[in-house]
């Protein structure tokens, strides 16, 4: 009988097998993998990666794992792993789950690093990096369910580098082969490695999120294989794990037996534009408005015809930006989406852009939004709706609702377009051929024998790095 809900985690982590997985668990997350690797490869264009990188430059070893999409460019297994993890969420690409966080980017860049540097005599298959990333997810979703404060969008801390923190260690561990006993110390490790306040939402601070979650639970990994004693009812106390929830009740893990897989009863959601989740519903509801604003020629009604803009949305203050002024904060901004959308009919990786967030056109617009908070829409990704309502100066009004955007766990990517995105996130980074190879290799995941062939087709080729430094 497990005495502690500490030592029935370590039980999970370290008694899992392949056999346990299901054929819907392989599929979902092989999409979320692929999802994860093409937004790690385009946010290696960004600010933010740029200077992690040439900070972690300091660090050498004789161990060592790829950064993503770069030639030439390999750092020891951890620091690989902190700047895939910046890179995949420099941009606010990556997955989503409810209750809320950001699941994969904190496991997938500590697998892909481990499982290439460690040495050759430890071969690892598909089927145990599914395994492992899928143990790192379900440690994260079965935190989250033991607090109703964890179910609401966050307020005080960012989830990913709490959660994601353990998640990483708990997927290190299982890639590595902790013993039961080792598995629990990572945990406890980890633990003091985990936290990250909301107010760097909307900085470029805030990729570091995940790229810590990603580098300190390899560290606490290692750090557990040595040796390293922590407490052993972490996730048992209100000042262990307890600590970053007021609410927190925590309950020992079913057996193995018994034991089923929260990826098996819900999705997760992949994002068509790179911005905070809660702005997709506005995306979909203002396109829907927009539709109503195109004349009969095809053309768009003058903005200026437009008098006010009613957003009905959560009550989200990290996600109020009234006047944003830097891509970051336009990615948390409910008013900049919906103006961008009603202006430009759709929204893109470009439509973050410095010169796009500052157009003349979008100011004007901005100064007419104004947002509602309805008592019933509740700050819950499981729940939340939008209403964008826009009334024109001739006294025309024109209101569109959108409960669940194409892309939310309810109205999944299909894999055509999950395909997609990934091509346009990757092919900045690699040759069309390493390109289709790595969607092929990703969707027939459990099958290979050796994970070397997908992590040798993780760096870009010569010829795109050298072009994209000009």
């Amino acid at each position: 009988m497990l005495k502690s809900v500490t030592e029935s985690f370590a039980n999970i982590i370290h008694g899992l097998k392949v056999g346990h997985l299901t054929d819907r668990v392989i599929q979902r997350s092989k999409r979320m993998i692929l999802d994860t690797l093409g937004v790690g490869f385009l946010g290696t264009s960004t600010e933010v990666f740029h200077k992690v990188s040439q900070y972690s430059k300091i660090y050498n070893s004789n161990t060592s794992s790829t950064v993503w999409g770069q030639q030439d460019f390999k750092l020891p297994p951890s620091y690989a792993a902190f700047v895939n993890g910046v890179a995949i969420h420099s941009m606010d690409f990556d997955d989503t789950w409810h209750p809320a966080t950001h699941p994969s980017g904190a496991i997938l860049p500590a697998l892909t690093a481990l499982s290439e540097a460690l040495p050759q005599s430890a071969k690892f298959s598909g089927l145990d990096l599914l395994l492992a990333f899928n143990v790192g997810i379900e440690v994260q979703g079965r935190l989250m369910h033991f607090s109703k404060e964890a179910s609401d969008i966050p307020k005080r801390f960012h989830p990913p580098s709490v959660v994601g923190t353990l998640g990483s260690a708990a997927a290190a561990s299982k890639l590595l082969g902790l013993s039961l006993a080792e598995c629990q110390q990572a945990l406890a490790i980890a633990a003091s490695f985990s936290g990250a306040p909301m107010a760097n939402a909307a900085t470029q601070t805030k990729p570091l999120h995940i790229g810590n979650a990603a580098r300190h639970g390899t560290e606490a990994a290692f750090l557990a294989m040595l040796g390293l004693q922590g407490n052993k009812r972490i996730l048992d106390l209100a000042t262990g794990f307890g600590a970053f929830y007021t609410n927190y009740s925590p309950k020992v893990l079913p057996s193995l037996d018994s034991h089923s897989w929260l990826l098996d009863e819900q999705d997760v959601a992949f994002k068509r534009f790179p911005a905070h989740l809660a702005t997709h519903w506005v995306a979909e509801a203002a396109a829907s408005v927009r539709q109503h604003l195109v004349l009969s020629d095809g053309t768009l009604l003058p903005a200026d015809h437009i008098g006010k803009i009613v957003l009905r949305v959560p009550e989200v203050q990290y996600v109020n930006r009234p006047f944003p002024d830097s891509e970051h904060e336009a990615r948390h901004s409910f008013q900049y989406v919906a103006c961008t959308v009603l202006l430009d009919g759709d929204i893109t990786v470009q439509s973050f852009h410095k010169d796009q967030v500052s157009r003349p056109q979008v100011t004007e617009l901005l100064k007419k939004v104004k947002l509602e908070h309805p008592s019933d829409n509740l700050p819950n990704f499981d729940t939340l709706y939008c209403d964008v309502s826009v009334t024109l100066k001739n006294g025309a009004t024109f209101t569109e609702h959108c409960s669940t955007f194409y892309g939310h766990w309810r109205n999944p990517l299909n894999q055509e377009d999950l395909k997609k995105k990934f091509r346009a996130n990757a092919t900045r980074v690699l040759p069309p051929n390493k390109l289709e190879s790595l969607i092929k290799t990703v969707e027939k995941l459990e099958d290979l024998e050796d994970c070397s062939a997908l992590t040798t087709l993780l760096n870009g080729s010569e010829e795109i790095s050298i072009s994209s430094s000009v």
